[in-house]
């Protein structure tokens, strides 16, 4: 059944293309390394700190990638959320321990901050223009927004190529990515 999401608000277009998701044969979970290390190479971005995320709600998986960065030599961090929105990465290793927070998301326990040069982003939908809607909360949205005032980063939308829709509804205080990588293609 095709869903039209080009009416609905975004809290509707997050109900649906939750349930998708969540429905969508998902063995493969993953996006390959080399899609992700080549846009790092186009870009020019070598041995830097990446953010990435613990995956939840059937999200793509990013923590083999997280480990295969953290081989080559990068820093890799997760975010922890604060209150009002808020949110920082901290350094993370692959096997520290990690604790449960408000939100029902792992973070890492030692709080050690980092501003990441390369983030993974984890989204519900995208759109052709890189657009990307997440679950509401706004924490990377303030957070992409602070970081950009501050230094030069890129941004790697990670999803399931049935999460795009024709048009994400945007807000003033919504930011878009440079790159979304599902497991068929990179926009």
């Amino acid at each position: 059944m095709k869903i039209k999401f080009n009416k609905l608000k975004k809290k509707e277009i997050r109900t649906k293309i939750l349930d998708k998701r969540k429905n969508f044969n998902k063995r493969k979970n993953e996006i390959k390394f080399k899609k992700i290390f080549n846009i790092l190479l186009k870009e020019k971005f070598f041995n830097k700190k990446i953010g990435g995320y613990f995956p939840i709600n059937c999200e793509i998986d990013d923590l083999n990638l997280l480990k295969q960065f953290e081989q080559k030599g990068y820093l890799i961090c997760l975010p922890v959320i604060r209150k009002n929105h808020q949110m920082y990465f901290s350094k993370w290793s692959y096997g520290d321990p990690l604790k449960i927070n408000d939100l029902g998301i792992p973070e890492p326990v030692v709080k050690k901050k980092v501003l990441p040069d390369i983030f993974l982003v984890p989204m519900v939908a995208f759109d052709f223009k890189r657009n990307r809607l997440g679950y509401g909360g706004g924490y990377y949205d303030t957070f992409i927004k602070k970081i950009n005032k501050i230094k030069k980063n890129i941004k790697i939308g990670l999803a399931f190529s049935i999460q795009r829709i024709k048009k994400i509804p945007m807000s003033k205080h919504d930011q878009s990515l440079d790159y979304v990588v599902t497991d068929k293609y990179i926009l």
